[in-house]
């Protein structure tokens, strides 16, 4: 099967907003799935874009999608590709799409000079750990995320401890 990659346009909000739907599902995080075609509009292909989109097509059929942009590493000096999401319909699964995916974003981090490509998975995704592992990728083990969202990033924005 042949998978054609291309990089998502404005036009294609729709069908970005319809894979996140899907992802955040798979996911059991769909309540927390409230962006909304003009936010992503406005971030993916605003004044200044934070992120960037493949969307992969079998058969003129929207399959799968990756979601990406860059950080940076202090310690090697130079930006690195972070992959936010990737997602395969479940029906195309096991054909080799979100391979082809990676395949193309690192690529793409060669391309641009990165010094590395990561993402996160969810602890309990063992498919998709197994499947990175056998891609050669490594899991940081010893880093754990932290985040600040909602009510606790805006006490933190205004200097405030905890409630």
């Amino acid at each position: 099967m042949s998978l054609q990659i291309r990089k998502a346009t404005e036009a294609d909000v729709p069908v970005i907003v319809w894979f996140i739907r899907q992802l955040a599902e798979y996911e059991r995080l769909l309540q927390e799935a409230v962006m909304t075609e003009e936010t992503l509009r406005e971030s993916l292909f605003g004044s200044r874009p934070s992120g960037e989109v493949l969307l992969g097509y079998y058969e003129d059929k929207p399959v799968a999608f990756a979601v990406f942009f860059h950080n940076f590493s202090t310690f090697l000096g130079r930006r690195g590709l972070y992959l936010e999401d990737l997602f395969v319909i479940p029906e195309m699964r096991g054909k080799g799409f979100g391979r082809a995916l990676l395949v193309h974003l690192a690529q793409i981090a060669r391309e641009r000079n990165c010094g590395r490509f990561e993402w996160a998975v969810l602890d309990w995704n063992e498919p998709a750990i197994e499947f990175y592992k056998r891609l050669g990728a490594v899991p940081m083990s010893e880093w754990t995320i932290f985040r600040v969202t909602g009510k606790a990033l805006d006490r933190l924005a205004d200097g405030r401890s905890e409630p």
